[in-house]
């Protein structure tokens, strides 16, 4: 992976999650937190774990910083506020990265304590995977509540981007 590609796809994680969360918004609260018997129980629920886990891999992959409780990554001011700055958080990361850096090692600790280590284009992966995954669980749960999820397609995200250069 070059840095470039790792440039795209943290891009497009956080495109694709930003237009999932503008989907949610128009559900009621009772609906968001609904239990639908999905990974993490409900919609809000879903959302928060894919903060979590973004959060966890910024700690351990650009620099340390609180990892709050995770239900207090689940409310919905969370998922509005925390969650969109921390992606800014790893997009403006991803413009200082080189190509030489994707493969420098993260060495972290799981939430046991166990230690590990990943190189950096396998994490940045990862992160964009992982996302892809809930935010699936989440589109067929607005199904199961009669909301037409948003488009959140890699190939729609570089085509929207595409249409946005060619306008100038």
């Amino acid at each position: 992976m070059t840095s470039q590609e790792a440039r795209t796809h943290i891009r497009y994680t956080g495109w694709a999650s930003r237009r999932l969360l503008d989907a949610v918004a128009e559900l009621s609260e009772e609906q968001r937190s609904k239990g639908m018997q999905v990974s993490h129980d409900s919609i809000q629920g879903t959302l928060g774990h894919i903060h979590f886990a973004d959060r966890i891999w910024y700690s351990r992959t650009v620099e340390r910083i609180t990892l709050p409780p995770m239900a207090e990554m689940c409310t919905w001011e969370a998922l509005n506020g925390d969650w969109p700055a921390l992606q800014k958080r790893w997009e403006t990361y991803a413009e200082s990265l080189t190509d030489a850096d994707m493969e420098r090692t993260v060495a972290y600790k799981y939430l046991d304590g166990t230690p590990g280590s990943t190189p950096l284009s396998q994490v940045i992966l990862h992160l964009v995977n992982h996302a892809t995954l809930h935010r699936g669980q989440v589109m067929a749960t607005l199904r199961q509540v009669g909301v037409k999820p948003p488009g959140t397609d890699f190939i729609s995200y570089l085509r929207e981007q595409a249409a946005a250069q060619a306008a100038g």
